[in-house]
């Protein structure tokens, strides 16, 4: 039975925590309610800019030091921006604790903002090298053909000319706004005892100058998805890099489950039906998968294949196929039966994993998400039956809803490859 324990300080910071006394060490990160959908047009990408610059210096350590601590203490500190939120984790042994979670405090709530200019480059550099992945761009071109004019379809990393431009007042100014107190959890597991952490984090509230603001956040939703559109960058690549997908489920969606499950089916594991058909049967591709994401209030679904210019076509000829095959109903009973065995295998050894542990418990705080137990996910998971799977892939696969994107030498030879998908789109696109 996994037990887990939540506190509010009176500055409004909640503090959730687990224990796991088997092992030795623990696992604690920072979650705060900021992310690429909060930001206005004017700051894309200042959220993420913010997570690197929290590591370049605080009110009582330097860069340098903040490196040289964790070092020391044998532990791993590292950050990531989502399109909803941004953490700050860290996992050191158990004796280390109250040291790791000074200088991570300090590093949240009481950075310097300083040597911007010369991290200011390195987000650039990471931008540029974005650019050269097709494999990781398409992904954020097929985000901006689904969720087109809203914050959801913009890049988390940002736009080279807001990174380039944006001042330290800027920078600041958001991070007042954004990592306020109501806005931030702390999450922790491991071998370590709640009521001490608190204590920890209690006294590290009272020693900041400028204690952060306790109000809590409302995030705009997303009202009306923008209709199926479509993305394509001309490179000289090799292979043409291609998704088709759109609005998926969200967070706390009771059909999650059904989702996941038709993810695995179709293109999330080795025994999928688009791994074992393209690449395993005909060699046409070595990457080929399904991807799903949720956030808090609508989500995104899609597929990805890597091809050579000869396979494209007939790729998506598979992909189309296996969809409508499953939409139809054509769900076997054998293949939901090891998707259900493979979920709930994947959930039972993550919880072998103290960070694992602790991201499940800070991701569905700072998202406001039921956290449900072990056995009740599992229960969840067998519940969903072939029609459930089907229904879903007939609502969120149908291929008058889909986007897509793509990058390579040619869009005539793209719009081909979708055409097999969904057969309207680069008429309605060009429209």
């Amino acid at each position: 039975m996994q037990e887990y324990v939540l506190s509010e300080l009176d500055t409004g910071e909640r503090l959730i925590t687990e224990r796991v006394g088997s092992v030795r060490s623990v696992s604690l990160g920072f979650w705060i309610g900021a992310g690429s959908r909060d930001e206005s047009d004017a700051k894309a990408g200042v959220s993420h800019f913010i997570e690197h610059l929290l590591f370049k210096g605080t009110r009582v350590y330097s860069a340098q030091e903040i490196a040289e601590i964790f070092d020391g203490l044998g532990g791993e500190l590292n950050a990531a921006t989502s399109r909803e939120s941004t953490v700050v984790f860290a996992r050191v042994p158990d004796r280390h604790l109250e040291t790791a979670l000074d200088v991570m405090a300090d590093m949240v709530f009481s950075p310097t903002f300083a040597d911007i200019e010369t991290e200011r480059e390195v987000v650039l550099e990471e931008i540029a090298m974005l650019e050269d992945n097709p494999q990781e761009l398409v992904h954020d071109l097929l985000s901006e053909s689904i969720f087109a004019g809203d914050p959801l379809g913009r890049q988390i990393i940002g736009r080279a000319q807001v990174i380039s431009s944006v001042s330290r007042r800027a920078l600041q100014t958001y991070h007042r706004q954004m990592y306020t107190a109501g806005n931030i959890v702390l999450a922790a597991a491991g071998n370590l005892d709640h009521d001490q952490l608190l204590e920890l984090l209690e006294r590290s509230s009272h020693q900041r100058v400028e204690p952060p603001e306790a109000r809590t956040r409302v995030r705009r939703p997303l009202v009306k998805p923008p209709p199926p559109g479509l993305r394509f960058l001309r490179k000289d690549t090799e292979q043409y890099h291609v998704c088709v997908g759109g609005i998926g489920v969200s967070r706390t969606d009771r059909r999650r489950y059904a989702a996941s499950l038709l993810d695995a089916i179709l293109g999330g594991s080795a025994s999928s039906r688009l791994f074992q058909e393209i690449r395993e049967k005909r060699g046409m591709a070595y990457a080929v998968y399904t991807f799903a994401s949720q956030y808090t209030d609508t989500g995104l679904i899609g597929v990805y294949v890597g091809t050579r210019e000869e396979n494209l076509v007939t790729c998506f000829e598979i992909v189309a196929r296996e969809i409508g095959d499953i939409a139809a109903g054509n769900v076997r009973e054998r293949e939901l039966t090891r998707a259900k065995e493979n979920l709930k295998g994947r959930i039972v050894l993550s919880m072998e994993s103290t960070s694992n542990r602790m991201t499940r418990l800070g991701k569905s705080l700072i998202s406001d998400t039921e956290l449900l137990t072990l056995d009740r996910i599992i229960a969840e998971i067998d519940a969903v039956e072939e029609s459930d799977v089907a229904e879903l892939a007939a609502l969120l696969l149908a291929p008058e809803t889909l986007s897509a994107s793509g990058i390579g030498p040619s869009e005539e030879h793209f719009l081909a490859a979708v055409e097999q998908v969904h057969p309207g789109l680069p008429a309605q696109a060009a429209a």
